[in-house]
């Protein structure tokens, strides 16, 4: 981050949300009620210090450097501290209903002196700034707060903690606090926001204590762990009163009207409805207006005002009524697809008891360092990721791969932060820090595809952006130049303010990103990275999978498959097999001794091991050399393979890897070992056919008869065999050419090439694995595929979603147009047809966050 140094200049004193000329005082209050102590030391105000003794601004912030200087400047917050300003800034900005919403805020934003860049992502709510200087940045959140919306700083500082302080009544009381927490010596950094009642400090002692020091001060303090989920519920509280006394004022004018009251009492009650239900509205509107912003509640206000001006006072009441409910209800839904991951970011715990010199002491979790020792009790999730030392446990690692069973877990094996350990007491070695876990990594995936557009809400919103100011400018047509023809002015005038509510895009712009967000978040609640709507409308599109084997289709490791006795019993054969075979680290050895160990056979005394280069291995037995190899050893030997070679004809025609084992006269038996299909391979390939996949390949490095058997078992369509990567491009490119929308599922790390020329890629296994989660367009937490026909299901019902959305949008559009002319359109029925759309458009979209396997 830059910095900027401050430059000094001569004034006597100032207050930033007043006047910008400075006021010669010694003390300045904007606040009626705000008392705040003065200092000795000269006080700033914005970038630049001035000289006078202090400021006081309710609504302001105050910037308290490390010398106990003051400023009053328009960001609400109270800064103790580095006194430098960083000149880029995110924010979460909270009420956004619809995409135009997003729009007005970066025009509006772009307006104001020394911005360099604005984004705001309408999906997320993330806001980021750059800025050529720092009064440039503070002066973005009541910028926001002017157009109607809340907003947060995102905390860069990740040793900063969010508490939540109540008792807070003006500005002043948010200098106390940030006055006596500079007298702790364990407090760092102070940042009080008296408007949000949050403060964010960074110290070093426990978080009770800090709220023991807070309550010194006459507060109440409460840590927060999810700042985002406090944010929207203070946003949502008491919003829906000026609506529900809204609509009690137009409730009565009615009846008033049709009981006898004088007209003007009727008047009188719908101008306060008016005022109540579209104050908010009508001065977002001002600001968009001043930021050349053509949005909905320009509109609307420019429909409610001229409603009555041509003495429809009921219609323009009842105008601005269906609109502000219309937009609160779309806000509180929207939320709930904006935060679909928000269980994910609540799953981790913020605290961790850490094993110290044999005692267990509670840690903040962003406190512990790699290598750390921490305990996690039966029943307690998991705080970050890290390998078992001590004990043994099952867990269940929903959170992050979607699998409902519990994995047993021992000593040695890797957890994952935010699982659950469901039995016994496990001490864990921490092995990345609470940012890098797995699920932090996940949380940051998830936010990064909902910020990227899809095609299709590129297109739409291309669309909306033409479509607004046509209509716009169609109807001020309407309403001056019919009239010049045959005088009916008020009956044009009306017609033109119908059109004008027709002219909100809400619905059509919505159609799509709120799809889209819904089907990330059910994805990766069931653990599924969809790295974005392109991809998600891939995958709908996809019909035809191409899967790896090694790993993929099987487990990608050896297992013995069948036991053949000729001159032994299968025990003896297992015991002598295991004994050659013990000392030998190659995956088949393993494979055979595994195999022993699960019948319970036990090895013999065995001397004079020795391992034959290319053919085998040998060892004394009993005073008897045996041997266990391939058949060019027997050969070699010059033992007698010809009663015995049908069986190995047999296994190799099959795919099978052949362990002879014998002496140099007789083969005792023989042992097959190869890879196994998955236990979940078949009933997943099989899901996938019956939604509509039309072809399911297998790509293998294998021999023709492997390649043949596997295929045979998994049941998928077609095979390719003998390939090395570079001939899997190739194979993937053949069904291109054969007009496929091809899919790859690999391991996301060898399988690279080919996933990078599907027109989609899939890697399987992410959880632990960084490669696959970063080289992938989607991934498979979990190491199986029993996720995948769900996450394809979900993709096509996606895209029927969206376009179900967007030709209701635009049937519901027309039918308001054709409307108009004839008179059957009122201005409330316009309205409740634009926030009506929007409103089913949301509901149609949250199917598919509660959409299951």
């Amino acid at each position: 981050m830059k910095h900027e140094d401050k430059k000094n200049h001569q004034h006597t004193g100032s207050c930033c949300s007043g006047s910008s000329s400075p006021e010669i005082e010694s003390k300045t209050c904007c606040s009626s009620s705000s008392e705040a102590a003065s200092t000795e030391e000269p006080s700033s105000c914005g970038t630049k210090s001035h000289e006078h003794s202090h400021s006081c601004c309710s609504d302001t912030i105050a910037l308290t450097t490390d010398k106990g200087q003051h400023s009053c400047c328009s960001d609400h917050d109270i800064v103790s501290g580095d006194s430098d300003i960083e000149e880029t800034a995110e924010y979460r900005v909270y009420g956004m209903d619809c995409p135009s919403c997003a729009a007005t805020i970066e025009k509006s934003l772009k307006t104001l002196n020394d911005i360099q860049h604005v984004t705001l992502n309408y999906n997320t709510g993330k806001l980021q700034v750059a800025a050529a200087s720092e009064s440039a940045l503070l002066l973005i959140p009541s910028s926001v707060e002017k157009l109607g919306f809340n907003i947060e700083t995102i905390q860069s500082n990740k040793k900063m903690k969010t508490y939540l302080i109540e008792g807070m009544d003006c500005a002043a009381c948010a200098n106390t606090i940030v006055n006596h927490l500079k007298t702790v010596p364990a407090v760092k950094d102070v940042r009080v926001n008296f408007s949000t009642g949050k403060a964010q400090i960074e110290h070093d002692n426990e978080a009770d204590d800090i709220i023991k020091e807070v309550s010194k001060a006459g507060y109440t303090a409460t840590l927060v762990t999810s700042s985002r989920q406090s944010a929207e519920s203070r946003h949502h509280k008491g919003q829906n009163g000026p609506i529900v006394f809204s609509g009690i004022l137009i409730a009565l004018g009615f009846i008033g009207s049709h009981t006898g009251i004088a007209s003007y009492m009727t008047t009188v009650l719908y101008a306060i409805a008016m005022i109540v239900s579209g104050y908010k509205p009508a001065k977002s509107a001002y600001y968009g207006i001043k930021s050349r912003s053509l949005d909905m509640n320009v509109l609307m206000t420019v429909a409610a005002l001229g409603a009555a001006v041509i003495g429809e006072w009921l219609e323009g009441a009842t105008v601005v009524w269906l609109f502000a409910l219309g937009v609160a209800l779309q806000t509180r839904s929207i939320e709930q697809t904006r935060n679909s991951i928000r269980g994910l970011m609540d799953l981790a715990p913020s605290e961790a008891w850490v094993k110290e010199n044999g005692q267990l002491i509670k840690k903040a979790a962003e406190d512990i360092s790699i290598g750390t020792t921490i305990v996690v009790k039966p029943g307690d999730r998991i705080p970050l990721d890290g390998e078992i030392i001590n004990g043994e446990s099952n867990i269940n690692q929903a959170p992050i791969t979607g699998e409902s069973i519990p994995v047993d877990k021992i000593i040695g094996d890797a957890v994952y932060a935010g699982t659950i350990n469901e039995s016994g007491s496990l001490e864990v070695k921490v092995t990345k820090l609470v940012e890098d876990t797995t699920i932090s990594k996940i949380i940051h995936l998830v936010e990064e595809a909902q910020e990227k557009k899809a095609p299709t809400q590129a297109f739409v919103d291309k669309f909306a952006t033409i479509y607004t100011p046509i209509v716009f400018i169609l109807a001020l047509f309407i309403m001056v130049i019919p009239p010049l023809f045959d005088g009916a002015w008020s009956e044009w005038f009306y017609k033109g303010l119908e059109l004008l509510v027709v002219a909100c895009p809400c619905a059509l712009v919505i159609s799509t990103p709120v799809a889209i967000v819904s089907a990330i978040g059910n994805a990766a609640k069931n653990g599924v990275l969809i790295k974005g709507g392109t991809f998600l409308e891939k995958a709908g599109a996809i019909n035809a999978i191409a899967f790896d084997k090694t790993g993929t289709l099987t487990e990608g490791k050896p297992a013995v498959s069948e036991v053949v006795s000729l001159a032994a019993e299968e025990n003896q054969l297992l015991a002598i097999t295991k004994t050659l075979e013990d000392y030998s680290n190659h995956p088949i050895a393993r494979a055979i001794v595994d195999y022993a160990a699960e019948k319970k056979v036990d090895s013999l005394q065995g001397s004079n091991f020795k391992i034959l280069t290319g053919k085998g291995v040998q060892a004394t037995i009993q005073e008897t050399v045996y041997y266990a190899g391939n058949a060019k050893l027997f050969s070699d030997l010059g033992t007698p393979l010809s009663h015995c070679w049908s069986h190995i004809e047999k296994l190799q025609n099959e795919g099978k890897t052949i362990i002879i084992v014998g002496t140099a006269k007789s083969v005792l038996g023989i042992i097959s070992v190869a890879d196994t299909i998955r236990h979940t391979t078949v009933s997943a390939l099989e899901s996938l056919k019956q939604n509509g996949m039309q072809q399911i390949v297998m790509l293998t490095g294998d021999n023709e008869g492997t390649a043949k058997m596997i295929a045979s078992e998994s049941r998928v369509d077609r095979y390719f065999a003998d390939l090395l990567p570079e001939d899997k491009v190739k194979a993937i490119q053949q069904l291109q050419h054969e007009g496929y929308q091809t899919a790859m599922v690999g391991d996301g790390i060898n399988d690279a090439p080919a996933l990078a020329t599907a027109d989609l890629g899939i890697a399987m296994g992410g959880a632990g694995t960084d490669t696959a989660m970063e080289t992938a367009d989607i991934v498979l937490m979990a190491d199986n595929l029993e996720k995948l026909p769900h996450t394809m299901k979900l993709s096509r019902k996606a895209l029927a979603v969206i376009k179900q959305n967007i030709w209701f949008s635009i049937i519901v559009k027309v039918i308001a147009l054709a409307f108009i002319f004839p008179g059957w359109l009122t201005l409330w029925i316009a309205v409740l047809s634009d926030t009506g759309a929007a409103l089913l458009v949301i509901l149609n979209s949250l199917r598919l966050l509660k959409m299951r396997k």
